[in-house]
């Protein structure tokens, strides 16, 4: 734990625990995920985490800092710690993704560019894995809608395409979906005291080791789970394919509609780029490794293709190293710090205190338990019929009523004009003086 004051940003607090730092850096994966979130208490503060993935494709949280405000400063001091930590250099080949595919589809949104096509179109430009491919979607996007297409070509494509990633990542995630996870985790302790907040992380990680922990103890192979799902899928799709070997290394794999690729297995690479973004050997790769053992060639099995960071024995080095527990409070030893600590400024907020999460405008609302009234038709209490409610129906008609002018409803009460609504029975006709 660092706590700093008096610098600019307010008062700062960050927290990483020691298991978790070490085995994130076992899990050879440079990837990270930032996010922020706010506490619901007295004292509102802001949380700043650093998500990774594990060699399963599981969340695996890294470090975590309450601040002040969510500010460039305060980011700058919580990212300048974490490289100390993880002992990043000037030129280390780290990936961080953020919260930028949240001001994509709003702005899209808010431009009146709707649409599941173009929406469809703007996923197809950023899954695409090749500059042909992507260049293609851009096209079908700029016929469609050129303004968009020109505000999305302002957007460097290197920060949410895969055909611009360089693959040091070893992934190919374009949500920031992990730290989404992480902050609903921690969800119901963000409106209890600070102390308590922080003791509801730490246990939690705590549990997450050792649930983590059963489950790499009933795994058996070579890979994780999803390492094994993903490359059982490949082998399936790979039996569509036929390589031709040219002699020096390379593999020309194609299929029956025309789906044609390069392999070059000494440099482990495919034109399709798939292998070099995820290091999961892609369709076209099994197809070539599989002609290449047919042909009597000396070759490792597919599941030494898969690149380290996938293996069994990583993800159990990730969680080898657990949490220390802590005492009580009644045990806690009295600091020899000169000064008292004092609680922050309580900033009192206008309005009523937000409990909810801040919700995209892309994001569905599916956390609620009413439902909703959209697109429901509104139905007459009186005549039961669609279309209206009670207070402009006309008597059009339904069960148990009267529609026609003139007839009575009810005890001397009718709806045309001028006729009497009093307590006498009867079908009259203009009141009589």
């Amino acid at each position: 734990m660092e706590h700093e004051e008096d610098n600019g940003r307010g008062e700062e607090d960050r927290f990483d625990e020691g298991a978790l730092k070490f085995g994130f850096k076992v899990g050879l994966k440079d990837f990270l995920g930032v996010d922020g979130t706010f506490l619901k208490g007295r004292y509102p503060r802001q949380v700043l985490t650093d998500v990774g993935l594990d060699s399963n494709n599981g969340i695996y949280p890294v470090a975590y800092a309450v601040v002040e405000a969510e500010t460039t400063s305060s980011w700058t001091w919580f990212m300048e710690l974490l490289g100390e930590d993880l002992e990043l250099g000037a030129n280390s080949n780290f990936t961080f993704i953020s919260d930028r595919q949240k001001g994509i589809i709003p702005t899209v949104a808010k431009k009146q560019w709707k649409g599941k096509e173009l929406s469809g179109l703007v996923w197809e430009c950023g899954r695409a894995t090749t500059l042909n491919h992507f260049k293609y979607a851009m096209d079908e996007l700029k016929k469609m809608n050129d303004e968009a297409h020109v505000w999305l070509c302002k957007i460097p494509a290197e920060t949410w395409s895969k055909s611009h990633f360089n693959g040091r990542a070893y992934t190919d995630c374009l949500l920031n979906n992990l730290c989404e996870v992480f902050n609903a985790k921690i969800e119901e302790g963000r409106d209890k005291p600070i102390i308590t907040f922080l003791e509801y992380i730490r246990e939690y990680l705590m549990k997450i080791l050792c649930v983590v922990q059963k489950e790499i103890d009933k795994c058996q192979g070579e890979l994780s789970t999803t390492a094994t799902i993903i490359l059982e899928e490949i082998k399936t799709q790979a039996e569509k394919y036929v390589a031709k070997y040219n002699g020096a290394g390379k593999y020309q794999v194609a299929s029956t509609w025309q789906d044609q690729y390069v392999v070059n297995l000494n440099e482990r690479s495919c034109t399709c780029r798939f292998w070099e973004i995820t290091c999961f050997p892609c369709r076209h790769v099994v197809s070539a490794i599989w002609n290449k053992i047919e042909n009597g060639e000396d070759a490792p099995d597919v599941e030494d293709w898969v690149h380290p960071c996938y293996k069994l024995s990583t993800w159990r080095a990730m969680y080898l190293n657990k949490i220390d527990l802590i005492n009580g409070r009644s045990m806690w030893p009295k600091s020899d710090c000169p000064f008292t600590l004092t609680p922050p400024k309580n900033h009192t907020q206008v309005g009523r205190p937000k409990k909810k999460r801040r919700r995209g405008v892309d994001e569905p609302n599916s956390q609620t338990t009413k439902l909703t009234r959209k697109f429901l038709a509104v139905t007459c209490s009186k005549c039961h019929n669609k279309g209206y409610n009670s207070r402009t129906c006309k008597g059009q008609g339904g069960i148990g009523e009267v529609g026609s002018k003139g007839k009575t409803q009810g005890k001397g009460k009718t709806h045309a004009r001028g006729k009497t609504q009093g307590k006498g029975k009867g079908n009259l006709g203009n009141s009589v003086k």
